[in-house]
């Protein structure tokens, strides 16, 4: 055992600098698991600013200067975070307000269709699984609607911390753009001077996560709003709540969009039974489906590294496990960080064994 704990620390930690970067790594997650709830504002924040640091570089290329772009693209931020408050975020509480209010119409038909299925599949499904199926149901929009309608004067103080954040995440989104280079030079005073691995890493790192974290931006912004103009336009209900949950479904490839499938089929066979309306709102969300999977991703992620689909789903399951929401969200960013370590991790060839003699 110890000459293999010998032999694998020859080969993957005979440089320093590995050893630097492999402490440095399990610091770090050391540090988000423990803090990362109290540090959550000032990391949506770095985010945020990584994401609009694309928009201000561009326009400096243009000649704009770099002020100016950052004052720009900030004030743009500003406005479209007012406008999601005061304009999206009470559509959506109204929508889900009403939702919760129609839960019981909902599970009434609910078990309407159900009870028709042992009838017509009665080699497939029996009434006491239906019996259970309608049971856990109940339970689960009961404890839907009990969440709703707890939200009371009890949650004044989470809302003065939402406050406190939405007045907090801009200025530090402020402050990251405005002394982005100060703040990495601090970072790299604290470094090895030489660091030629940490260096290709990072090149990797930032390039791949940048070109990622943007490009999902975008797609979330085109799917929900390509989304929201097709569920208006055939009068579905709760069109801005669902196309939030669409939009948002791009995060996390092959399983948001089929965990968001169900909401949609279900709202919309509600809505309007089974119907050739129903079978044209599920077309319509097909297409979306299949024109952002194969023409807006390969578009947008061109020069990202495609991870195999086995690994996106194991980096949120894990990631997800350990952070919960933000892990899911960022699993795959993290995913292509642990990608790009591994590919620049320096390994070195052990020694041929020396030939025996005869």
């Amino acid at each position: 055992m110890v000459r293999i704990l010998r032999g694998l620390a020859h080969k993957y930690f005979s440089d320093e600098e590995a050893v630097i970067l492999f402490l440095l790594l399990v610091t770090g997650t050391v540090f988000v698991i423990l803090f990362g709830a109290m540090l959550a504002p000032a990391i949506a924040s770095l985010i945020i600013a990584f994401i609009l640091q694309g928009l201000v570089a561009k326009l400096h290329k243009m000649g704009v200067p770099e002020l100016v772009a950052i004052i720009s693209v900030f004030v743009v931020f500003l406005g479209v975070l007012v406008g999601f408050i005061f304009g999206l975020l009470p559509l959506i509480w109204t929508q889900v307000s009403n939702l919760a209010g129609e839960a019981p119409r909902i599970i009434r038909e609910l078990q309407s269709y159900l009870e028709l299925l042992p009838e017509e599949y009665p080699h497939l499904i029996s009434m006491e699984a239906v019996d259970t199926i309608y049971r856990q149901v109940s339970a689960e929009v009961a404890h839907m609607t009990q969440v709703l309608v707890s939200f009371s004067l009890s949650s004044i103080p989470d809302l003065v911390a939402l406050l406190i954040y939405m007045v907090l995440v801009p200025i530090l989104v402020f402050f990251f753009m405005k002394d982005r280079r100060v703040l990495i030079a601090s970072i790299g005073r604290m470094l090895p001077p030489q660091r030629p691995m940490m260096i290709r890493i990072w090149q990797e790192v930032n390039l791949q996560c940048a070109n990622y974290v943007r490009g999902k931006a975008v797609e979330i912004l085109i799917v929900g709003v390509v989304t929201y103009a097709a569920f208006k336009l055939l009068g579905m209900p709760y069109a801005a709540l669902l196309s939030l949950l669409v939009g948002l479904s791009v995060v996390i490839p092959y399983i948001g969009a089929a965990v968001v499938t169900i909401p949609v089929a279900v709202i919309a066979l509600f809505a309007f039974g089974w119907s050739s309306h129903f079978i044209w709102v599920m077309v319509v969300y097909g297409i979306i489906q299949a024109l952002d999977g194969n023409v807006l991703v390969p578009i947008l992620f061109s020069e990202v590294n495609n991870l195999h689909p086995v690994a996106i789903i194991v980096a949120v399951l894990f990631f997800g496990g350990i952070w919960g929401l933000w892990g899911v969200f960022f699993a795959i960013p993290l995913a292509t960080m642990l990608k790009a370590v591994f590919a620049a991790w320096p390994v070195k060839e052990s020694e041929p064994s020396p030939a025996v003699s005869e």
